[in-house]
């Protein structure tokens, strides 16, 4: 009695079909002809005689001889070595089911595409000037074998070296790969590509990511006017002005002598040319006598910072009796 298994080596592409070939030739004891995964302790049964499965078929139903099968939608997980295997049925025993022969076995790799790239900024905004680590990741790969390269606005830029590691089952791969970068207002615009190249694509692989949602650019605060005096009951209008900051969030208060009387929200601000927002917000002011000496402050809150405020003294001229 003789299990000819005549593939060493099967290689497919996740998604395929394959077909793995066992024939048997002679007169052999009572009982089945399985398919196993793996040898040992380890082993899994594929195809066992006595049940079907939809994805595990025979390639001829009810041969005595040929006992090949197809298993189709191969994936990663499905890489290994495949055994066809004659039991031997024993009376009286312990274990009913014996190994009588086994094929030579066949491995089985299957070749997968990495995902699309996906990339991470940090978790927290970066103001300008600050360094933000910016992280590529992509998985279900096979072969190991792959290249990544980083662009900023469609040019190259140098990154760490790639963390490539493997899955349980060493089937397939996944790929981390992290860049660090010093932002810049100019950022604003900027995007940063992350690309892979494997074997089994035609062309690279690329995810994106837009600097600006990693980017906090801090508005710069105006008061004005700032005069030096003013008539009594003459109307004062102060503007606040909030100029080139990012994201567009902002809250400007108004104080006078420590006590808001004003506030203006986000809803307002416009975007500039540079894609930067700014904001104005005016206060009227009554000069009369008793206000002569308050403190104007206006105070702007932008992106969870530290409060900015700027402030002014209202002196009032007020005629002679």
């Amino acid at each position: 009695f003789m299990v000819q298994q005549p593939q060493e080596q099967l290689l497919a592409t996740a998604g395929q079909t394959i077909t793995l070939s066992c024939t048997t030739s002679g007169v052999g004891p009572i009982g089945p002809v399985e398919w196993l995964k793996g040898r040992g302790n380890e082993n899994k049964t594929i195809y066992p005689q006595t049940s079907s499965s939809p994805r595990v078929t025979r390639v001829v139903n009810g041969s005595n001889t040929d006992f090949s099968i197809h298993i189709r939608d191969v994936q990663p997980e499905d890489a290994g070595i495949y055994y066809c295997v004659k039991y031997r049925r024993s009376v009286g025993q312990s274990t009913p089911l014996q190994i009588f022969q086994s094929g030579k076995g066949t491995v089985v790799s299957v070749h997968a595409k990495p995902t699309t790239p996906v990339v991470f900024g940090p978790e927290q905004r970066a103001g300008t000037g600050e360094s933000a680590t910016f992280t590529c990741e992509t998985g279900g790969f096979f072969p190991r074998s792959i290249s990544v390269r980083w662009l900023k606005n469609q040019a190259p830029i140098s990154a760490q070296q790639p963390q490539i590691s493997a899955g349980q089952s060493n089937s397939s791969y996944s790929l981390s790969s992290r860049v660090t970068l010093t932002l810049q207002q100019e950022d604003v615009r900027s995007q940063l590509a992350c690309e892979v190249q494997h074997p089994t694509l035609p062309a690279p692989l690329r995810g994106t990511y837009r600097l600006r949602e990693a980017l906090r650019v801090s508005p710069s605060v105006r008061l004005l006017p700032e005069p030096s005096s003013v008539d009594v009951n003459q109307t004062l209008n102060l503007s606040c002005r909030a100029e080139g900051f990012y994201p567009r969030k902002v809250a400007v208060s108004w104080l006078e002598n420590g006590r808001e009387v004003k506030v203006e929200n986000t809803a307002r601000a416009a975007e500039t040319p540079q894609g930067l927002f700014e904001l104005s917000s005016l206060l009227e002011v009554q000069a009369t006598e008793e206000k002569n000496g308050s403190v104007f402050a206006c105070r702007v809150l932008h992106d969870g910072q530290e409060p900015v405020s700027r402030t002014l003294t209202l002196w009032i001229a007020v005629p002679a009796k």
